[in-house]
């Protein structure tokens, strides 16, 4: 079987709005209510900020929103140039210094450029506090056009490249998450229910090639999925 080259490059998540219409749950109502879910997002976030800060030697910074077109450090998302970003043009400085601005979609590039702008050394690194618009981003249970989400990057060593440093960052980065759930639990005991399982202690790890190995007939995203 040839594996269509579309299918095997596409991103993770639904592809269609008949698809998500099938998946999502028709008797859906929130646990806690709209207070309460305020209260537990940001206890979660602060918990999450100050435990991948501290796990991985980060500092917190803020994306900028807005970055000149010709910066390049926006990111377009895509290998197409399907996904523009939002543009308006900026008259600064009373039309002496015009800008032809973007909303940032994401922050990879600027990432690496802010290590070298904030003088972090090997060992060191920042995590992103980012927002977002992605006005052109397939909308389902977990995509919006507004994002807000975390982000990180850590000056390595050509010697820290390799399968033992990433498995052991990412058990850090687990621990913060499962951190964040007790954490969130313990302050609404409400959220512990067997509609929800909780997230087991620990990760197991499967190698993309051993993946493919199992499921060769199905593109990447399902062979995912089904693992």
């Amino acid at each position: 079987m040839t594996l269509d080259k579309e299918a095997d490059l596409s991103g993770p998540g639904i592809g269609s709005y008949d698809e998500l219409a099938g998946v999502l749950p028709d008797d859906y109502h929130s646990i806690l209510n709209p207070r309460e879910t305020q209260e537990a997002l940001f206890a979660a976030k602060s918990f999450i900020e100050d435990g991948l800060c501290r796990e991985l030697n980060l500092m917190m910074v803020q994306v900028p929103l807005i970055v000149d077109a010709e910066s390049g450090v926006n990111d377009m998302l895509d290998r197409d140039g399907s996904r523009t970003p939002v543009e308006f043009h900026i008259a600064n400085d009373h039309g002496k210094n015009p800008i032809d601005a973007q909303v940032v979609q994401a922050a990879t590039k600027w990432k690496r450029v802010a290590l070298a702008q904030f003088g972090l050394g090997v060992g060191e690194g920042i995590c992103t506090d980012m927002k977002a618009v992605r006005k052109d981003y397939f909308l389902d249970h977990d995509h919006s056009a507004y994002v807000d989400q975390w982000d990180w990057e850590r000056v390595l060593t050509e010697e820290d490249r390799n399968l033992d440093v990433l498995t052991e960052v990412v058990k850090k980065i687990w621990t913060v998450i499962k951190g964040a759930e007790n954490h969130v639990q313990e302050l609404f005991p409400q959220l512990e229910t067997e509609r929800y399982p909780d997230l087991p202690d620990e990760l197991t790890f499967l190698h993309a090639e051993d993946i493919l190995e199992r499921f060769p007939d199905l593109p990447r995203k399902q062979r995912e999925s089904t693992a």
